[in-house]
């Protein structure tokens, strides 16, 4: 006899504030959801520029 699954209650998780929006190059646009995540972009691409909606 098979048993029986839990059934799962999943929940969003919270988010804190907006993305921000930030222009890497010519033609690439990502969403940087904390400050950490802006920095690693931005180490990588230095001439990288926060976006206002």
């Amino acid at each position: 006899m098979a048993t029986r699954r839990k059934h799962l209650i999943l929940t969003p998780p919270v988010r804190e504030g907006k993305p921000v929006k930030v222009r890497l190059d010519s033609r690439t646009v990502v969403l940087v959801k904390n400050p950490k995540a802006l920095a690693f972009w931005k180490e990588r691409y230095p001439k990288a520029e926060v976006i206002k909606d």
